[in-house]
Order: structure tokens, then sequence, then C-alpha cells
């Protein structure tokens, strides 16, 4: 139990900081030390299947996927210019309370479709195989609707980063305006 509060702390932290970081490659490098620490949890609880599948999948692939359009995109720099859309804050906040009323009924009024030995006989215990096979056949259509949320915000993490590019005028740069003098 302590192990487990020691990670659910950390994770927490690590959403914090992934929030809150001016930089983008400190947002990111929050949001790999949050996964790991969600892998650890899963470790603990004995998901050893789903503690590995989180770090190579999401705190490896992702993550580098994620690192690669930082950089490609020259995005970790601070940001300090006004925000352009300061309407998103409090559309954010009251979004985060629906979501969280949302499972807070769930969490009150869920009633599990099947026992848990049952459940866990239908996947063998976490191989693989039957994992993959009910994850791709009973929950097909959550299963796509991850990887198209995780391909939308890869495309709007791009769409928000990409900043024009600063193109100097030489009427006013005076260093450009003496040697145009120069020159002529």
């Amino acid at each position: 139990m302590l192990t487990f509060l020691v990670l659910a702390v950390l994770t927490v932290a690590g959403g914090i900081l992934t929030i809150s970081a001016r930089n983008a490659v400190h947002a990111s490098l929050g949001l790999v030390g949050t996964l790991l620490m969600v892998a650890g949890i899963y470790a603990t609880l004995n998901a050893s299947f789903l503690a590995a599948t989180q770090v190579i999948v999401y705190a490896g692939a992702v993550m580098v996927l994620f690192l690669f359009v930082i950089m490609l995109l020259d995005a970790n720099r601070p940001v300090e210019e006004a925000n352009p859309l300061p309407f998103v804050a409090p559309l954010a906040g009251v979004g985060g309370a629906i979501l969280a009323g949302a499972f807070a009924i769930l969490a009150f009024t869920y009633k599990d479709p099947r026992p848990l030995a049952e459940s866990t006989a239908a996947l063998a215990n976490g191989a693989p195989g039957p994992v993959g096979e009910t994850l791709l056949t009973r929950f097909l259509l959550p299963f796509e609707a991850v990887s198209i949320l995780l391909l939308v915000a890869v495309v709007g993490s791009v769409a928000l980063v990409q900043r024009p590019a600063v193109q100097a005028d030489p009427e006013q740069t005076p260093e450009l305006a003496a040697l145009e003098g120069e020159v002529a």
C-alpha cells in the first residue's frame, strides 16, 4: 500500500509538472515521468503485461514521437507571449469539472458485468493472445477511438506549436540600413 501511495503521489506530481511547465521539453519529460509511475502502479497490481506495455508503447514510442515533433518544430523555447486563446483556461476548468462529475457518477453507479474470476479466466491471466483478441474484437471501437484521439493530440500539438517565421525588415534594422548605405 505504501508503494502504491508513493507512486500515486509521484504520478500526480508528474501530471502537475506536465501541465504547468512553460517549456515543451520539460512538459514532455513530466509526462514521461507520469507514464513511468503509472507503469509502476500496474506493476504493484501484478499486471506485468500492462506495465511493460505502458513503458514500451507510451513512455517509449509515443514520447519519442512527441519529443521528435517538439525538436522538429523548435518548440522547446519557453512560452512568453500572451495567450492567443484566453477563453481556453475557463473552458478547460468547466470541462474538467464535468469530467470529474461523470467519473464520480460512474464510480458510484458501476456494476461489474461479470465476476472477476470469470473475467480472469477469459483473459487467461493477462496472456497477450487473449488480451489482444478481446481488445481487437469486443473492444475494437474504443481501441480505435483511443488511436484516433492520440492522432488528434499529435496533430493538435503540431498546430499549437507552429510559429510564423519572423522576417526582419531592412528599414527597421540599423545594421542593415548602414550596410545598404555603404553599398549604394
